[in-house]
């Protein structure tokens, strides 16, 4: 059983049991989070219920494992023939969250 969701402009493909990392919400570790907007459901035997933008009362329920950080990504801004660099690193924010139910 699977279910697309829809969160933070971005589309999951989850299952049961999967682990996934979302936009960082301030959420502690082992509540309970529940997401809405499932665009579409499939149970294991190939039935696809697809929504209409979404699936009315479908809703993926999931438990916070905790807050995460993404890769380091380099910023460098070089002007020729000033000699002016700015070397800056950015880390993202995420929550990994762990999918432990799939209602339809």
């Amino acid at each position: 059983m699977y279910a697309i969701i829809a969160d933070g402009g971005r589309q999951h493909k989850v299952e049961e049991g999967q682990e996934v990392t979302v936009d960082y919400r301030d959420i502690a570790a082992g509540e309970v989070f529940t997401f809405e907007k499932v665009l579409a459901v499939s149970d294991g035997s190939g039935d696809l219920q697809l929504g209409t933008p979404t699936v009315s009362g479908a809703t993926v329920t999931a438990e916070v494992v905790g807050p995460s950080q993404g890769p380091k990504l380099v910023v460098q801004k070089i002007r020729r023939r000033k000699n002016s660099r700015r070397k800056t690193g950015h880390r993202s924010m995420y929550t990994k969250v762990k999918i432990s139910k799939i209602s339809s």
